[in-house]
């Protein structure tokens, strides 16, 4: 069976994106995007190979990455040349296998799914050569030298393509030795149509696989990596949690309590507290003094979980400012806290932290404008702490729950209807699984349906 490898050009010099450092090497979400999308394609079942085309004079930077990282299907690292067409052509000429299949893509582009790259795959079977593009929405014109309209072409035959681009490894190979006087280049599958050396059939792309180009486009992609959730990894073994020492704060009602009896469950060794126990979140000093109280007993702590949280409602204006101060500082000070103070135990044992969030951090929501966007504080919290946090080993992710059956929530919204609110077993379990996963820097949805 012939071997797929992926190719991703991460050379250019980004010249459009006017920054010193090349945008490959720009921290999105706690990531650069370089380790994005190495990351898809580490993560693809159908890819065998990677090999990554890099520039030149930042090796020692994509080395570090490599190295941080430990990924297992990257196989070389390339200096790219001074165009695309020198580099895809480095990245094209490095492998020996003659039946290979190659899956060109451009670093920048780091929203590519893993549905894509199994279309592409697949489509490798009947033909020859591969492109990824969308319809257009926007009425395509064509201008003359004047920048009058020349031709407006019929917008149902046009599409805005995208990355990947997929080959038969002799097809092109071939095509670029027909090209190597060519300046006139734009993309691999232009030079396939170009020389007629096969039909070119064409993957369904996705408005979401959008390539950073300019510093703005950071903003945007900034903003699609904080909506895009994971889903909690099903694959986890509950049953690998035994022996490990798990605190929670908020240990004593609602998920918090769930977390703790099913840990206790398969075995581990659980401390969960709350305000009810004595415990204040709100204080740093109890938060580490529990901690320490832990340790004394156990001698290590593998994750820390904090859940604890209130959830009222009511306009700003007519809310009491203390109550709005004890909201911020339960629902988010609590968490820096419980941050701060974990950091020396989880540092020990390369261990987890925990914290969640609410389906209300995506958008305020009015008469809960203090929940919402603590809760938005919280997924922020969350990823600059795992870059913070990265070099120490420490992983930190932040669980995103829909509503959730919890006597905080039935406190608040009172008897809703049957089946219609999620069980917090499952939150519980999705906590379980995150901790005992390599994931960092998550938002991890859970819902009703998985």
């Amino acid at each position: 069976m012939s071997k797929n490898y992926a190719i991703i050009l991460a050379s250019g010099s980004g010249s459009r994106y006017g920054n010193e450092l090349p945008k490959q090497f720009v921290k999105i979400a706690g990531k650069t995007i370089l380790e994005h999308t190495i990351e898809i394609f580490e993560n693809a079942p159908e890819i065998d190979n990677i090999c990554v085309v890099i520039t030149p004079e930042y090796r020692y930077v994509a080395e570090n990455i490599l190295l941080k990282n430990n990924y297992k299907k990257v196989v070389s690292l390339l200096n790219g040349g001074e165009t695309r067409k020198d580099s895809s052509f480095i990245g094209i000429s490095s492998i020996v296998e003659e039946d290979a299949n190659v899956i060109i893509h451009d670093c920048a582009r780091p929203f590519l799914s893993q549905r894509i790259i199994k279309d592409c795959v697949e489509a490798l079977k009947n033909y020859d050569a591969i492109d990824v593009a969308i319809p257009t929405a926007d009425t395509i014109i064509e201008v003359d030298e004047k920048n009058t309209i020349k031709n407006i072409p019929v917008r149902a035959n046009l599409r805005r393509g995208q990355t990947p681009q997929c080959f038969k490894l002799s097809v092109i190979k071939k095509a670029h030795e027909l090209s190597k006087n060519d300046k006139n280049f734009t993309d691999d599958c232009g030079l396939i149509v170009k020389y007629n050396l096969c039909d070119v059939y064409v993957v369904e792309g996705e408005i979401e696989n959008i390539k950073i180009t300019y510093p703005s486009d950071i903003y945007m992609a900034d903003r699609l990596f904080q909506l895009k959730s994971s889903i909690y990894p099903q694959e986890e073994n509950l049953a690998n949690i035994e022996g490990k020492t798990i605190v929670v704060f908020g240990g004593t009602s609602g998920i918090g309590k769930c977390v703790c009896d099913l840990a206790s469950k398969y075995n581990a060794k659980v401390f969960g507290c709350g305000s009810s126990t004595g415990c204040d979140i709100t204080s740093y000093d109890n938060v580490a003094e529990f901690l320490k109280d832990v340790y004394a007993k156990t001698g290590k702590i593998d994750y820390i979980i904090n859940s604890a949280g209130v959830l009222r409602m009511g306009k700003l204006i007519d809310r009491d400012i203390n109550d709005i101060q004890n909201d911020i500082n339960i629902n988010y000070v609590g968490s820096i806290n419980v941050a701060k103070a974990a950091i020396p135990y989880l540092k020990e044992t390369k261990g987890c932290l925990l914290l969640y969030a609410s389906s209300s951090y995506t958008r305020g929501r009015a008469l809960y404008s203090t929940y919402s966007s603590t809760k938005a504080g919280i997924v922020n919290l969350t990823q600059a702490l795992a870059e913070e946090l990265a070099m120490d080993e420490i992983r930190v992710n932040v669980i995103n729950p829909e509503r959730t059956a919890t006597p905080m929530r039935l406190k608040a919204f009172g008897a809703e209807q049957k089946g219609s609110l999620l069980e917090p077993e499952k939150v519980a379990e999705a906590s379980i699984k995150t901790l005992l996963s390599d994931l960092t820097g998550q938002v991890i949805d859970v819902r009703r349906e998985q």
